[in-house]
Order: C-alpha cells, then sequence, then structure tokens
C-alpha cells in the first residue's frame, strides 16, 4: 500500500482537502484586495461570497477533476504494465498524466476559492499541465524517444512556463499562449498519428489554423495581425519532429466523445458569464461548474483513447 500510486495519490489529495477548507474557513487564503466585490456577479457568473469560497458552486464542482485522477490512479495501478502501450499500467506517462488530472481540481479551486491572483496562476498552470501531454506524448512515440527524454522534456517545459508565468503573467512577456497554442498541437499530432506520411508530416501544421478558426480566430485575422500570432509557427513542429511512422493503431471514438464533451462543456462555458441571459448569479446550478464536470469527464474519455491502441502487424 505504502508503494501504491493510487493511496499516495489519494493521500495527498485528502491531505490538501483538509488544509484547504481549513485555510478557506478561516479566511486566511481569499483576496482581500477585491473584497469590494462581495455580492456581485464574478466574471463566471456566480455571486461573490464573504463565506468559504467566493465562488461556492464553481469551487465545489472541481472535486469531479479529483475524482476522475484517483480513478485513473486506481485502474493503473491495479494492472501490468503493457509492453505495446505506455497508458496501461503505472509508467511514467500514466503517473503524469494521471497526476495532471487531479491537479486540475486544486488549480482550479484555488482560482475560485480565493479569486487572487497566485490562485489563477494555479489554474493556468494546472491546465497547461493537462494540455501539454496529449500532444508532447504524441510526438514522443513519432520521434521515437525513451520514457524518461518524454518526462524530462515535459517537466522543463513545465517548470519554464511555470517560472516566465508568474512573473510576467499571461503571454510569458512574448505574446505567447501555450495553452491556446497546445490545443491546435493536440489536433495535429493526433492527425499526424492517424494519417503520418512524409508529405502530411509538412502540410499538418495548416490544421492549426483550422482549429483556430473553430474558436472563432480566421486565418484573415491572423494574417493581419501576425506580430500577434507569430506563435503559429509552432504547429509544424510535431510534423518537424515526427520522423518515424506510427506503430499503432487507436480507437477515434473515445477520442470523438472526448470532444463531444469538451466542446458541449466549452458552449455551456460560454454562457457563464454576467451578462449573458442565462446568468443566475445565486444559482447552484453554474454553467462554469458544468464545464468542470464535462472538461473532468473528457479527460477520462482521453484517457481511454489513448488506452486503446494496438501495435499495428
Amino acid at each position: 500500500m505504502i508503494n501504491n500510486p493510487f493511496y499516495i495519490a489519494l493521500s495527498i489529495t485528502g491531505l490538501f482537502t483538509i488544509v484547504f477548507f481549513y485555510l478557506s474557513s478561516q479566511g486566511l487564503i481569499q483576496s482581500k484586495e477585491e473584497a469590494y466585490l462581495i455580492g456581485e456577479a464574478s466574471r463566471w457568473c456566480e455571486r461573490v461570497s464573504d463565506g468559504w469560497f467566493r465562488e461556492p458552486v464553481n469551487t465545489l464542482s472541481n472535486f469531479g477533476f479529483v475524482i476522475i485522477g484517483l480513478i485513473i490512479f486506481w485502474i493503473i495501478s491495479n494492472e501490468n504494465r503493457s509492453e505495446n502501450n505506455l497508458f496501461i499500467g503505472v509508467t511514467g506517462v500514466t503517473l503524469i498524466y494521471a497526476s495532471a488530472a487531479v491537479y486540475l481540481g486544486p488549480g482550479s479551486m484555488l482560482m475560485h476559492a480565493t479569486n487572487t491572483e497566485w490562485g489563477g496562476w494555479a489554474d493556468n498552470l494546472s491546465m497547461v499541465m493537462y494540455i501539454v501531454i496529449p500532444w508532447l506524448y504524441n510526438i514522443s512515440l513519432m520521434a521515437k524517444w525513451s520514457i524518461k527524454k518524454f518526462v524530462i522534456t515535459y517537466f522543463t517545459i513545465i517548470i519554464i512556463y511555470a517560472i516566465l508565468r508568474w512573473l510576467y503573467g499571461w503571454g510569458l512577456g512574448i505574446g505567447f499562449n501555450l495553452f491556446g497554442t497546445s490545443i491546435g498541437l493536440w489536433f495535429i499530432s493526433e492527425a499526424l498519428y492517424r494519417f503520418w506520411s512524409p508529405s502530411f508530416r509538412f502540410l499538418s501544421g495548416f490544421l492549426g489554423f483550422f482549429v483556430m478558426f473553430i474558436f472563432g480566430t480566421s486565418p484573415l485575422d491572423i494574417f493581419n495581425n501576425i506580430s500577434d500570432y507569430w506563435w503559429t509557427l509552432f504547429f509544424w513542429l510535431p510534423g518537424l519532429l515526427a520522423t518515424h511512422k506510427p506503430e499503432g493503431r487507436r480507437s477515434t471514438i473515445w477520442f470523438i466523445l472526448g470532444m463531444i464533451s469538451y466542446f458541449l462543456a466549452f458552449a455551456i462555458w460560454t454562457t457563464g458569464v454576467p451578462d449573458h441571459q442565462n446568468c443566475s448569479p445565486d444559482s447552484i446550478i453554474q454553467a462554469h461548474g458544468i464545464w468542470h464536470l464535462l472538461t473532468a469527464l473528457a479527460t477520462f474519455l482521453f484517457f481511454i483513447h489513448y488506452r486503446s491502441e494496438q501495435k499495428l502487424i
């Protein structure tokens, strides 16, 4: 039990929950600078409270991530590793994925409970810690990296990002949105993994512009403001590094279900703002809380997606 990842994760999350609730109950971590907003609708619709949590529903709904993450820990802790799939059993990849899934909860809790800048940093860091995994994992397989190289590369990215995000805020001082870039890289790397060919390696970067269009930024907007979107050059990173044809094939149904869950969550997320007609600040059903629950479900569906990979004969 001592060396079981599930029990270790359960103990850490249990300790965090106890400390978090205690500090919140004593009013030790809530923002004092923005106390004047108490009684007003927050930027995520829910009314700002002077109780334990500034946004109670938006805070507690993050336990969905914790539960899903712990379920993933339980699954990998009770199975043997597979030589053909790094998402089965306890590996460096699954430990990072499960940990990131769990931390999405505390990271977001700290923002919604405190309404502080450091809480916002913790929330943004948790999202980046998760969103970097899929595209980096895909690239690592197509570049024939070792697990050690994947782990070192992942933590190097996260540590550098965490420091720069703390020091310089959004854009890291260079106008770089790693979270947004990672969404594009994820789609591109998934397409490459499914349809890899020497020519597609160099064409795949254009898919990033399609992804941005889905989220409301047209290619024309990008080219008219190229200095603000210089980071779109990273869309060709997967193709540049994907030097080997994938040796496995995944079931697309789980990826599709994950994306359905995510985009449904995103559609609901857009309604969770004060000026939306459906905003009800005092309701226990908050759009942003639903966003948390559906995206938590998506992280589990994507976990199943990567576990579905079978070696090509």
